[in-house]
């Protein structure tokens, strides 16, 4: 028999069989189940259901945001941080183009952009750290540089607040002179003149106090623990923009005594390198 025609005699069966069994008031035989979609068995549900990226490219910006994959081990931090980076990409993008069909010019404006990614930096049995850094174009000689950071407590499931580290009540000076000389001894490098900056407020650059900077864990020389915490400093932070960013370690053995109880077990060892640990060179370009 041809299969045309073996197919068509099923359907005609199986038609036969469901208004019989309606005729006797029961209910007609279940149709097969759709074929399940083929899983890979070495990816977990999380890392299957977690994007890790998100782009959007107009005529009057672009946008793209990038996740590291270590970021799906922890489904309710990605969710958290995807929606609110993915709003905060859309709202930029509705305000390009409001800026782009207000404009009146005969030249007209580029397109804006925005990037922002997501790295690990140091983390612990128990802390999870993710360094922010975000390009941002909206018209001018340059783009922007800024920083983030995000601090994961992986045994409580939940986001802590970088001051939640310390000791409550605890005298933040210390620290703030560590990164304070730090900072000098990193700009002094950078530019080859000396720097003297203090804290506080100045008319010209002066260092900023720890907590008024974003932080996140440093690797250690001891493993599962963080060496120190590296400090993400923008720039005009605390220098002209052709100084780029500085991103600043300072070694835990200067703040240890600051340290919660709690978190105490976290920290342990020497970064492998302190002071300035990288640099971003400006862009002095409109993209």
């Amino acid at each position: 028999m041809k299969p045309v025609l073996i197919a068509l005699t099923a359907v005609t069966l199986l038609a036969a069989c469901q208004r019989n069994a309606q005729e006797a008031g029961q209910a007609p035989p279940a149709e097969a189940p759709e074929a399940q979609p083929h899983t890979d068995p070495q990816v977990t549900p999380a890392e299957q259901a977690a994007p890790l990226t998100y782009s959007r490219d107009t005529a009057y910006a672009d946008v793209e945001l990038t996740l590291p994959q270590a970021i799906a081990a922890y489904p309710d931090l990605h969710a958290a941080i995807y929606g609110e980076e993915v709003r905060g990409l859309r709202e930029f993008l509705e305000g390009a183009q409001s800026d782009h069909t207000e404009y009146t010019g005969e030249e007209g404006i580029q397109p804006y952009m925005r990037e922002v990614t997501y790295e690990v930096a140091g983390q612990t049995a128990r802390l999870f750290s993710l360094r922010e850094t975000e390009f941002e174009y909206t018209g001018g000689a340059h783009s922007n540089t800024g920083f983030g950071a995000v601090l994961w407590d992986k045994t409580r499931d939940r986001r802590l607040q970088p001051a939640s580290l310390f000791r409550a009540g605890a005298d933040l000076s210390p620290l703030d002179q560590a990164l304070c000389s730090a900072i000098n001894t990193a700009r002094a490098e950078a530019t080859g003149e000396p720097s003297n900056l203090t804290i506080g407020d100045s008319a010209d650059w002066s260092c900023p106090r720890a907590s008024q900077i974003p932080f996140v864990l440093a690797p250690s020389t001891t493993e599962g623990r963080a060496g120190g915490l590296e400090f993400l400093i923008g720039p005009y932070q605390v220098g002209p923009y052709a100084e780029g960013t500085y991103q600043i370690v300072v070694p835990q053995s200067a703040f240890r005594s600051l340290v919660d109880p709690a978190f105490a077990a976290d920290f342990a060892g020497q970064p492998p390198r302190s002071g300035r640990v990288s640099s971003q060179d400006p862009v002095t370009q409109a993209r």
